[in-house]
């Protein structure tokens, strides 16, 4: 029974995992493509530009998102901690 538990409780954190970390990789890489392009079409090989880009943008999704975000996670360790006493170790 306890086995189960806990591989049901690291899907659930995989899960989390993925969800968490998908909106910022997804920015960052529409960031990159944009500034990818943006650099072909003016031939401007400035190397630190899709960094700065791709930083700012980043910061900028986890500042409004940051919210949903931990309270995601902080619902996902509430869960654990409330199931806990009814696990059979």
């Amino acid at each position: 029974m306890f086995q189960t538990e806990i591989f049901q409780l690291t899907y659930q954190s995989l899960i989390l995992i993925l969800v968490l970390s998908g909106p910022p990789i997804i920015i960052s890489m529409v960031f990159g493509l944009v500034v990818a392009i943006f650099q072909a079409a003016t031939q401007i090989q400035e190397q630190t530009l899709s960094f700065t880009v791709k930083l700012f943008a980043v910061i900028l999704t986890l500042m409004l998102l940051g919210g949903w975000l931990s309270s995601q996670l902080v619902q996902f360790a509430n869960n654990i901690f409330k199931n806990f006493p009814s696990w059979n170790l």
